[in-house]
């Protein structure tokens, strides 16, 4: 087949979700399709070298052809600036389409957020593709509940965007059973072409770790510390400010160094807030590559997962398949609906709580500072647990026979 998937970010060296899109249109063409990728220019979320890196409107990377398109600024800027360049990219993203994909698509697969890239695999599933949109934010319930979105005409008009872009998709999927369940109490009529499709994680370069040359410890100066790492994109979302809170809380352990690698609007308020509160037990440092990102989490002993309180919808964070795949024991400070207490609590592969609790963060990490020996057993067991039932292959290869029943 011929499967054009549709995202807002695919370089390779980026460190977020959008690792998921160059794990699945390299495992489809694994399968035999010929896959195109229609994506966004890199600019956002880059570790150093990959800004120097020199990128070309088309592009066959590892088989993948990949098709770059320029849009207008939409992370670090303000919330209107926003809006619009993410109304603006499906028009972009469609001008660009005949130039650089001429044959017939097949299959569309559209990873949202942001909403708007819906219009794109509306506009394939009109050319006869079959359309699979695949839902990691409910937008814009996530923007009420952080208070982004407020003016009642534009949460009108993008609750009309989210019911138009789930009854145009043959498929609309999920990335857990309590999203499908909220989704469907929202709209009834998704039905049957409503499915869950877990995220996955290649657990292939996390064991190969020990042959592999690597010592952020050592490159960071960080010898001889209890490390907790957050890894990823700093955003109002992410509530960091109760990873601060922690780090005060817990300052009488002076080994215990809480490491926050990545980018996002939020990092030089985080870097003031820290340096004002002479928090010297928090190191800052920007995103590393994908291919380094296994061997970051390899360097720690903790793997930290947070979400602010105000969100409202079960989203489960990436990041927990890469700490439990790496053999690391996890910190979850998250909202109370998120999918992710249960799979930490079933996979018995560390501790979560609600992001709003004053005072069990600290003790979350007190009890692995002090417990060594369970963080071995709770970081194995998140291992075995996320090899059954998150490999990447099997859900793949379901995605695949889905988009060709």
């Amino acid at each position: 087949m011929n499967i054009v998937i549709v995202t807002d970010a695919y370089p390779p060296e980026v460190r977020s979700s959008s690792h998921l899109m160059v794990e699945l249109a390299e495992g489809l063409s694994a399968l035999g399709h010929s896959v195109h990728v229609l994506t966004g220019w890199p600019r956002y979320n880059l570790e150093d070298s990959a800004r120097r890196r020199t990128f070309e409107a088309s592009m066959m990377e590892d088989g993948v052809h990949v098709v770059r398109v320029r849009t207008l600024p939409h992370h670090n800027v303000g919330y209107v600036m926003r809006g619009l360049a993410q109304i603006s990219m499906p028009f972009a993203f469609l001008g660009v389409l005949n130039k650089f994909i001429r044959q017939p698509v097949d299959a569309v697969v559209v990873y949202t957020p942001p909403l708007p890239l819906a219009f794109v695999g509306e506009a394939l599933r009109r050319r006869g593709a079959r359309y699979l949109l695949n839902v990691q934010d409910l937008f814009p319930q996530n923007a009420i509940d952080l208070g982004v979105l407020r003016n009642p005409v534009l949460v009108a008009f993008y609750r009309w965007m989210e019911k138009r872009a789930y009854s145009k998709a043959d498929i609309v999927t999920a990335h857990s059973e309590a999203n499908r369940v909220m989704m469907l109490a929202t709209d009834p009529e998704l039905g049957q072409k409503l499915r869950v499709l877990h995220n996955w994680v290649d657990t292939a370069p996390y064991a190969a770790c020990p042959a592999r040359a690597g010592d952020f410890r050592k490159e960071w100066g960080l010898e001889g510390q209890f490390l907790a790492l957050f890894a990823g994109v700093m955003g109002p979302s992410q509530a960091l400010d109760v990873v601060l809170d922690t780090a005060s809380a817990t300052r009488d352990l002076k080994d215990l160094t809480y490491l926050i690698v990545g980018d996002g609007m939020e990092k030089p308020r985080l870097v003031e807030r820290a340096r004002g509160e002479q928090l010297d037990n928090v190191v800052f440092k920007p995103f590393v590559s994908r291919e380094d990102y296994p061997l970051l989490v390899d360097t720690v002993d903790v793997g930290l997962v947070c979400l602010s309180s105000l969100n409202t919808t079960p989203v489960v964070p990436g990041k927990i398949l890469g700490y439990m795949a790496g053999a690391k024991p996890i910190a979850a400070f998250l909202n109370v609906q998120s999918d992710g207490h249960g799979i930490i609590r079933d996979a018995g592969c560390g501790y979560s709580c609600a992001s709003n609790d004053p005072a069990a963060p600290a003790a979350i990490m007190r009890s692995l500072y002090n417990d060594r020996s369970a963080c071995t057993t709770m970081g194995s067991a998140g291992e075995a647990y996320v090899s059954t039932h998150f490999a990447k292959d099997v859900i793949i290869r379901t995605m695949s026979e889905w988009l060709n029943p």
